[in-house]
């Protein structure tokens, strides 16, 4: 049976991906990716066949990884982070439904959410939410209304596509809805460039984060009403007792 790795490739540092996802693209005749991803991985496995198609052409990217596979060669699909948080598996098994005789494997890497965190220091310590604040796939007015929900019930939030040149506002605008329900002092932290050169983060409340300029590579932390300022570094407790 043909064989395609869907494999999570971490924040893009070769040290940041798992053992496994390693052996996968050790073990594949030819890796396809967004172009981005690719480049962050071409220079450690080389004499591999590499194929990239641009943003926007998933569909078209997941078509040329079972043709690939079919043709007997063993592929990876490689998506930044973990393949299954904003990744290609969900839509490697749709289109999958076509390619009955190609097996899919998904090997998780390390999303921005927890690779993030550990830069910023302990902030999903409890119950947190991941929301994208991209409206390319959800409307807005979904958006929204998951905000207002993770801040009344006092979610830890992490963002992630806080910000392009399309939304600019779009960081501004959720901290307005998330500030309906929780204090402009909570303790937030934005870092960039996860792992990557370049690499920066910074701890604020809720009200200067409102007003801090953010990007496509910048995932945001808005703590819950116990996060705390620690030496600079951002801590949630573990729970709501004796806090």
């Amino acid at each position: 049976m043909s064989k395609i790795y869907v494999v999570g490739i971490g924040p893009g540092a070769y040290d940041q991906m798992t053992g496994r996802a390693i052996r996968a693209l050790n073990e594949s005749d030819v890796i396809i990716g967004y172009t981005v991803y690719v480049d962050l991985v071409k220079e450690y496995f080389a004499g591999k066949e590499f194929m990239t198609t641009p943003m926007k052409k998933e569909v078209d990217r997941c078509v040329l990884a079972f043709e690939e596979a079919k043709k007997g060669k063993t592929v990876s699909m490689i998506c930044s982070g973990d393949a299954g948080v904003y990744g290609m598996a969900g839509l490697m098994y749709e289109v999958g439904e076509n390619y009955p005789d190609v097996e899919l494997t998904i090997i998780p890497g390390v999303t921005a959410a927890t690779g993030g965190a550990a830069v910023l220091g302990a902030p999903l310590i409890h119950d947190f939410c991941l929301i994208s604040l991209s409206d390319l796939l959800t409307p807005w007015e979904k958006i929204e209304a998951r905000l207002l929900a993770a801040a009344q019930a006092d979610f830890v939030v992490c963002l992630y596509n806080p910000s392009s040149r399309k939304r600019k506002d779009y960081l501004q605008k959720a901290c307005d809805l998330m500030m309906k329900y929780k204090s402009p002092d909570t303790v937030c932290g934005t870092v960039a460039q996860i792992a990557r050169d370049g690499e920066h983060a910074q701890v604020m409340t809720l009200k200067e984060l409102r007003d801090t300029e953010v990007d496509m590579f910048t995932t945001v932390f808005v703590g819950n009403s116990q996060t705390k300022n620690i030496n600079g570094k951002m801590v949630t407790p573990r729970g709501y007792k004796n806090v």
